[in-house]
């Protein structure tokens, strides 16, 4: 797609309609979350799929996500099963997305699923996104609205300075509050942790009443959010600084001195929430990026997990 320039829509009932319009003709909408502003396409078309790996230079062996209105129209295109139930009875709609099998007629196009036999599918908790979803009414294939393997969006604004005239329209309501994608979880064996998110593992493994398996670097891609190399700015990133090096910015957290802290109280959930925001903002000074240490627990888990991949090797 080569546009001159993004359509900008409100998140009123008018620019909702106007989306699902558009999503209906195959184009490509970014929309806001709970989590982080998604780029949607109709997860039954070949075309509108292919055009969103297109828009992000994503890789084709990544698998895409389908958000739905609801965990009976998760239930036309995967094999419920009795854990997915527990969970999606405690946790949606909210930040959390499942892998299941596959229907045999499940309708999904298998650029969505990358060719893997299972579904990644989340109900997302903002009022927008779900009203988008129900006036749509079918699955939307959705990763992060930002070019593959840069800072995800929690801002319109962060959409537009990446994929401005690469895409139909954008959705705007405001900053996403959780800041985090959603956490993964396997169902199509043992419950696996797929990548951690905006819902911490403690609390699924509570709602099971078991603890999780957990996905191993160096395995096979089982859902979005794996490759080493993520999440990453222009800048390079240090991470578990007290005290920075050169010219390097510090992005603290808990009570220090530091360019921009993510959360003066040592919240985890705060600081998973400005995460993204800034990375954007601190990327910008065209200056190192230096992170101080954040603790492991809760949210914490996917922090590390996004700033590890931020700080990558480039080449992976």
């Amino acid at each position: 797609m080569n546009r001159k320039d993004t359509l900008y829509l409100t998140a009123d009932l008018d620019g909702i309609h106007e989306a699902a319009k558009l999503l209906r003709a195959g184009e490509l909408v970014a929309f806001p979350t709970e989590t982080v502003y998604g780029l949607g396409g109709d997860a039954r078309n070949d075309d509108a799929v292919a055009q969103i790996y297109a828009a992000k230079g994503r890789p084709s062996f990544n698998p895409l996500i389908a958000h739905v209105a609801s965990p009976e129209a998760a239930r036309r295109h995967v094999h419920w099963n009795d854990a997915a139930e527990r969970l999606a009875q405690a946790f949606w709609p909210g930040p959390l997305t499942l892998v299941m099998p596959l229907k045999p007629d499940h309708g999904i196009s298998s650029l969505v699923t990358a060719g893997l036999d299972t579904l990644a599918v989340r109900m997302p908790a903002h009022p927008a996104a779900q009203q988008l979803l129900r006036s749509f009414d079918g699955p939307v294939a959705a990763p992060s609205a930002n070019p593959s393997g840069r800072i995800s969006p929690t801002t319109a604004q962060h959409v537009r300075e990446g994929l401005n005239g690469r895409i139909a329209a954008i959705l705007d309501d405001g900053i996403c509050n959780v800041g985090l994608e959603s956490t993964i979880l396997g169902l199509a064996g043992d419950p696996t942790l797929l990548r951690p998110g905006g819902l911490a593992r403690e609390e699924i493994e509570a709602a099971l009443n078991q603890e999780l398996h957990v996905h191993q670097q160096g395995e096979a891609l089982s859902a979005p959010g794996q490759l080493l190399s993520h999440y990453a700015p222009d800048s390079a990133v240090r991470l578990n600084v007290s005290t920075p090096q050169g010219d390097e910015i510090l992005l603290g957290f808990g009570d220090m001195d530091c360019d921009l802290n993510l959360s003066v109280a040592g919240d985890v959930n705060e600081a998973a929430a400005h995460l993204f925001s800034a990375l954007h903002l601190l990327d910008k000074t065209g200056r190192p990026i230096a992170v101080a240490p954040i603790p492991m627990h809760g949210l914490g888990a996917a922090i590390n997990d996004r700033l590890s991949r931020a700080a990558a090797p480039r080449d992976q």
